[in-house]
């Protein structure tokens, strides 16, 4: 049994260029459904249950996330009714370092003094009983003052990884179970041939970025090599506030913080670290072709998703979001269908998608920001057509959800109700829509949308005007705080 308290921090403030098109800036990897039926932060989270004797409890969880995220944790944590305890809010990306200490700083002003069990939200771990017994394992070190790092047994040359030392054994006093080594050194991404010899030696563990520490002393070491970023992260959370769920730093406090990860700021300087080994089936899934790695093969090798013929294809994985894909006479390829995108690449090529990413953007392009279906804190839509001075969207409202009250300088709108019923407000009346019928919603007017009943709301909704983009809203009430 522990003798701490034990605070999940899970770190969820990813981009996952590396997997577009389905990962995209406004709903990056962690929110996609890959390897199993739960997203990665809900298998993340999901991970945890069977470590209750060990002090942790993951509806006290921390996540630390992007702004424009926040609907989607909290959404994609209600879903399988394990809600944080608190969902921190970053302005701006800062690496881990930062968003490490404003776990602990925020768990130190509640007067707590937990270890920091600090996981990625985008890992895959395929065997969760392995991982139960590296943490045990870590959480000796830890309530010793320890650092700890885990360490993945290597099981082939990955150049795609950081690397971790061992150095010699550590020992407990009265623990003859832990197994864990000091660090000998943090090696960058090695190229094939030092790969190999890392590989050899059987003295190098792949860097899983996955820590282990109590929050006072993770706080020590960062002020003792890196004040400035324990001064900004303290700043930030003394100009916090509450909102809704949500703990808003201090924006411009926190945009003063310097962008450094948690292996530069602390592990690579301390001398208290230390290495515990985990051989769990881990993978950072930092490119389709490491997720074609871990996922269950055909007799063919190939990994197939949705609705796919293949014939004559070898050891490629194709993905079908939206429509039939076929594949004749190919290998080692990826191939990913979404709505408004498809991508075809070599498995050898795909760490150069990112590049991709990178055009989109100087090209001025939405698709690498944001998908087909965009998710907002009251629902869905997809945006199934569009021309010059039309839209069609297709709208799907949560039940007692609301959209903001709001009006349009440049668009009309036409809602029709497929499924459920509307409560709508227009100008100064409000009144039901149900399923077949209709309403109009002129340009100027004051309006709002709500679901009052206990089943989804679904409309299409018919936009006309001289401008469709979506910073074309005025918002006068939003009960999801948003301006």
């Amino acid at each position: 049994m522990s003798k701490s308290s034990i605070l999940p921090v899970i770190m969820a403030g990813g981009s996952g260029t590396r997997m577009w098109p389905l990962s995209r800036s406004q709903y990056p990897k962690q929110f996609l459904t890959l390897c199993d039926s739960f997203s990665m932060i809900q298998s993340t989270v999901e991970r945890l249950t069977g470590l209750e004797a060990f002090g942790i409890n993951s509806d006290n969880s921390v996540v630390i996330c992007n702004n424009d995220h926040r609907f989607i944790v909290a959404e994609q944590l209600r879903r399988i009714d394990k809600p944080a305890g608190s969902i921190i809010l970053e302005p701006v990306g800062r690496n881990t370092a930062p968003a490490i200490a404003l776990a602990a700083l925020n768990a130190l002003n509640q007067g707590n003094d937990p270890v920091l069990l600090v996981l990625a939200a985008d890992h895959v771990i395929q065997d969760k009983d392995v991982f139960h017994q590296s943490v045990k394992h870590a959480l000796s070190y830890a309530e010793e003052n320890q650092l700890v790092t885990f360490g993945i047994e290597a099981t082939a040359p990955e150049t795609g990884y950081g690397y971790i030392q061992r150095g010699s054994e550590v020992s407990l006093e009265g623990d003859d179970d832990c197994l864990g080594y000091s660090v000998a050194r943090f090696v960058e991404k090695p190229d094939q041939k030092t790969a190999e010899e890392y590989l050899a030696s059987g003295e190098y563990y792949w860097n899983s970025g996955m820590f282990m520490f109590k929050a006072s002393r993770y706080l020590e070491e960062l002020k003792l090599h890196r004040p400035d970023i324990l001064e900004a992260c303290e700043q930030s959370l003394a100009g916090s506030s509450i909102d809704l769920d949500f703990l808003r730093l201090d924006d411009e406090a926190f945009a003063k913080c310097p962008d450094e990860s948690i292996d530069y700021a602390v592990m690579e300087k301390t001398d208290q670290a230390v290495v515990v080994p985990m051989a769990a089936g881990w993978s950072d899934v930092g490119s389709w072709s490491s997720l074609w790695d871990v996922e269950k093969k055909n007799a063919d090798g190939n990994v197939l998703k949705g609705d796919v013929i293949s014939q004559s294809t070898g050891n490629s994985y194709v993905h079908s979001e939206s429509r039939l894909v076929a594949t004749v006479g190919v290998d080692d390829l990826v191939i990913v269908e979404t709505k408004d995108a498809v991508l075809v690449a070599h498995k050898d090529s795909v760490q150069d998608i990112k590049s991709v990413v990178s055009t989109l953007k100087k090209e001025g392009r939405s698709e690498w920001q944001s998908n087909r279906e965009v998710y907002r804190p009251w629902g869905v839509y997809d945006s199934i057509d569009h021309g010059t001075r039309h839209q069609v969207k297709h709208i799907t409202v949560k039940p007692g959800a609301k959209l903001s009250v709001q009006m349009h300088y440049h668009r009309a709108e036409h809602w029709v109700v497929v499924s459920g019923t509307a409560k709508v407000t227009v100008g100064e009346e409000t009144f039901l829509v149900s399923e077949n019928e209709s309403t109009y919603i002129p340009i100027g007017i004051v309006h709002a949308l709500e679901n009052p009943g206990s089943i989804p709301l679904e409309l299409i909704e018919v936009q006309s005007g001289s401008y469709l983009g979506e910073d074309d809203i005025v918002r006068f009430e939003d009960r999801y705080g948003r301006s």
